[in-house]
């Protein structure tokens, strides 16, 4: 489908990499990894053909769509969702304005046997013909089913996409993408917006996907779920191998043992032919001998070692001031946006030292809290510092308050007082930006790169107190390693909102579990809240929890109620599967029908069958309507 030659980018005389080689085929669902800075959305903007490389070729099949989804995106105001994710469907909208068109001329022509008459009518059965092959009567059931995979409720459809925020529009902006039906996706943190439950719908839809897929993560389990394949991008060259992601690393690790064993091997060897060599020389009758040795040295492939690129930040939070025993307490606090009331009357006492880690599903009032906490946010009720409280807080959206048209040691000066002005530049060194590197702009960034600037920047304000929301989105694994060990180390009080279980373990000693407007302690860390939960990880409550939203509402102690409500989510997954083999046969036989017209359209049970097929899709399209409104919570 794709295929990189030679592919070489450099960016200020540095080789992002330097001709590399691989090709795509449909079913790759491939994981490309590496650490922030490598290299990996600039290869995604060449392959997208936004970008172009300084050299080599990307060559694809004809007719091979792409699709890309950015880190950023532009939206046109006004539309709604629907109207926003109907842009997925670009040629039918313009059909069904020729439709439109053609139905209005018709309506006012009384010519019936005119050849203009006829002519609209022939242009009429063209036209629905075409907008018939290319899914015109059930891309609005597409779409619905698509927008509620991904978090959206039947109510958030005719809203203005203008009233969410840039999260829930890059939702809008993957469901158009997945609508589209590109032969290539190219996924640049296609997660970190979403909550655990649109993961996992994200996980089951790329599973099934039947063409290929490159994505950008950071998130483990989730290219080890979608994945079949890992490149990495590493000193500006890549390694390519058949493997989701952790298979990938222990195989790498695996070879890099076997090279490093077999070059001692052979440097063992060396050094023995070395020795015979100078031992030869020294003989007239032994002459011959060694000029062979030497011929054979000269001769012999050197085994080499693939790289490792060990560079990390050097990341450490120093306590400004010592607080009150008492950091933070907080009485009767309430909030709700509109009608939805997310926090209700809630009661925490943040003490001098604590440890502490907010869970629970999206939309739950975890952020809502901290921001609370910072002075971010109007509420009701009291939130009071204590003595010599100094609050750092890091928001999931960080790197966006960042002026993209400031280098980064810029950005730095700005933000600095005379008293650690002279040191920024050691600070930027300790977080891998050196030389030359400050003098770029913030624009031309990576993702994680905006992220180890802003975690830079909170190091120029003097905190005891460390508030972190989501710091992992858009971290490189091993940057992710570093924060945490800088957070273990760190001897104020620390409170942090995450869903990442690898990340949370051993650094709270205090979790709370956000849901229905409340608050609930666990005092432990977050293996003993997981424990106390009867589940390993996250995605397992939240699993649980989806399955009790569809079943639990008013009354729900009736057990026949519970009984319905699974039948229909079961009925539920077996028409989603029913619906995608239908789609699958009907997009063959068009594929038949474009390539082969006259030999298809000669045969009289063709069209029998497929109209057919399209009835029957319709009617199950319908019964998947039906039993989604029912399963409506």
């Amino acid at each position: 489908m794709l295929n990189v030659h030679n592919l070489s980018v450099s960016f200020n005389g540095e080789y992002l990499f330097e001709e590399i080689s691989f090709r795509l085929n449909a079913g790759d669902r491939v994981g490309l990894i590496g650490k922030n800075g490598a290299g990996k959305s600039t290869l995604l903007k060449l392959l997208a053909g936004d970008n172009q490389a300084d050299t080599g070729v990307i060559a694809k099949e004809k007719e091979v769509q792409i699709g890309f989804l950015r880190q950023d995106i532009d939206f046109v105001f006004g539309r709604t969702v629907l109207e926003e994710a109907y842009q997925a469907f670009e040629e039918l909208m313009k059909l069904e304005q020729e439709l439109a068109q053609i139905n209005s001329d018709l309506a006012t022509r009384t010519d019936y046997e005119s050849t203009g008459y006829h002519q609209l009518m022939e242009n009429l059965t063209d036209v629905t013909h075409r907008y018939e092959i290319l899914g015109g009567y059930h891309y609005q059931g597409e779409t619905e089913k698509i927008l509620q995979g991904l978090g959206f409720k039947r109510e958030d459809f005719n809203k203005k996409t203008d009233t969410f925020s840039g999260g829930w529009r890059m939702r809008i902006e993957l469901a158009k993408l997945l609508l589209e039906k590109n032969d290539v996706l190219l996924l640049d943190e296609p997660t970190n917006h979403l909550d655990i439950e649109s993961i996992i719908w994200l996980e089951d839809f790329l599973k099934s996907y039947s063409g290929a897929i490159v994505i950008v993560s950071h998130d483990k389990m989730f290219l080890d779920n979608v994945t079949n394949r890992t490149i990495e991008i590493s000193l500006g060259k890549i390694y390519d191998h058949n493997k989701p992601y952790t298979k990938f690393l222990a195989y790498r690790n695996e070879i890099r043992e076997q090279q490093l064993n077999a070059q001692k091997n052979q440097q063992k060897q060396i050094e023995q032919t070395e020795k015979l060599i100078e031992k030869f020389r020294a003989k007239a009758s032994k002459a011959s001998m060694a000029q062979s040795l030497i011929k054979k040295l000269d001769r012999l492939d050197i085994i080499e070692v693939d790289d490792e690129d060990n560079a990390v930040m050097n990341l450490r939070f120093p306590v400004s001031v010592v607080p009150g025993k008492v950091v933070l307490n907080l009485e009767k606090v309430s909030k709700a946006y509109g009608e939805k009331q997310v926090l209700n009357n809630i009661n925490l006492l943040v003490e001098r030292g604590s440890k502490i880690a907010f869970v629970g599903q999206n939309g739950q009032g975890k952020s809502t809290l901290a921001k609370i906490m910072v002075s971010e946010l109007p509420y009701q009720g009291d939130c009071k510092p204590g003595h010599n409280v100094q609050i750092g807080y890091f928001a999931q959206n960080q790197a966006e308050y960042l002026d993209g048209e400031k280098t980064i040691l810029d950005t730095m000066i700005d933000a600095a007082n005379e008293k650690n002005r002279s040191k920024v530049r050691d600070i930027l060194g300790s977080f891998l930006f050196r030389g030359d590197d400050v003098d770029k702009h913030v624009k031309v960034l990576s993702g994680g790169e905006r992220n180890r600037l802003a975690l830079a920047k909170m190091l120029l304000q003097p905190f005891n107190v460390l508030v972190m929301d989501e710091p992992t989105n858009h971290l490189d694994i091993k940057s992710k390693n570093v924060l945490k060990e800088a957070l273990n180390n760190f001897e104020g009080t620390l409170l942090l909102v995450s869903h990442d279980r690898d990340f949370l373990q051993g650094l709270s000693n205090k979790v709370y579990e956000f849901k229905n407007g409340g608050i609930k302690e666990y005092l432990g860390d977050i293996d003993f809240f997981l424990q106390q939960k009867k589940t390993d990880d996250f995605r397992d409550i939240e699993k649980k929890e989806q399955e009790k939203s569809v079943i639990i509402k008013e009354g729900a102690d009736d057990y026949e109620a519970q009984k319905r409500k699974k039948s229909l989510k079961n009925r539920l997954s077996s028409l989603e599967k029913k619906i995608a083999a239908h789609e699958n046969e009907i997009a063959e036989m068009d594929h038949e029908l474009a390539v082969n017209y006259n030999e298809t359209a000669s045969n009289p049970s063709f069209f029998d069958n497929y109209h057919a097929k399209k009835k029957h899709l319709e009617t199950l399209m319908e019964e998947w309507e039906e039993v989604s409104m029912h399963l409506e919570p």
